[in-house]
């Protein structure tokens, strides 16, 4: 067995480890929760952990994640969204411009999306963000029958826009054709 496979608790350490990087690796989103409240983010595999990029503007808030730190990982089933594994990560941020923070980056800047300033983001990430390295360190996989719902964390951001205009008349020429 080898170190890797001797972090993950249980029977079957490496159907653990397994289970966490295919898991991982198929999600577009896993929750992560460091000191502070859980958060949804946004992330790439890479060399055997989740790598992460945020707290800078424009990008996703970091959930009080330091380095040297532990975090719980919550990662959801991407065709049924419903919850399928939670590991435990240490939690180290990559030093901008390193070897490793330069194969990370290369990764996440192919998964950003939207990025407002795709020419000089990598530069932007390296002044003005963190990038942090989740290294699974155990995979709990009796998991409870609690939801684990949470109430949303308060946000400026909504959805809700006046109704067009012609939205009515729309609506009332279905119900006349049905009818």
């Amino acid at each position: 067995m080898t170190d890797s496979s001797a972090r993950f608790a249980g029977e079957t350490p490496l159907l653990g480890q397994a289970l966490v990087e295919e898991a991982t690796k198929k999600s577009g989103l896993i929750w992560v929760r460091g000191e502070g409240p859980q958060r949804a983010l946004w992330h790439v595999w890479h060399e055997g952990a989740a790598h992460i990029v945020g707290d800078g503007p424009g990008e996703q808030p970091l959930p009080q994640l330091t380095a040297g730190g532990t975090a719980e990982v919550t990662v959801r089933s991407k065709d049924k969204g419903g919850r399928l594994v939670v590991w435990t990560a240490s939690v180290s941020e990559l030093v901008p411009h390193s070897e490793e923070w330069e194969a990370a980056v290369a990764e996440l800047k192919g998964k950003r999306l939207n990025a407002p300033d795709a020419e000089q983001m990598t530069e932007r990430w390296a002044r003005e963000c963190r990038v942090l390295r989740l290294e699974p360190q155990d995979a709990i996989t009796d998991l409870p029958d609690t939801s684990g719902a949470a109430v949303p964390l308060p946000t400026s951001a909504t959805t809700r826009q006046p109704a067009p205009v012609a939205l009515p008349r729309l609506l009332l020429k279905r119900k006349k054709r049905r009818g």
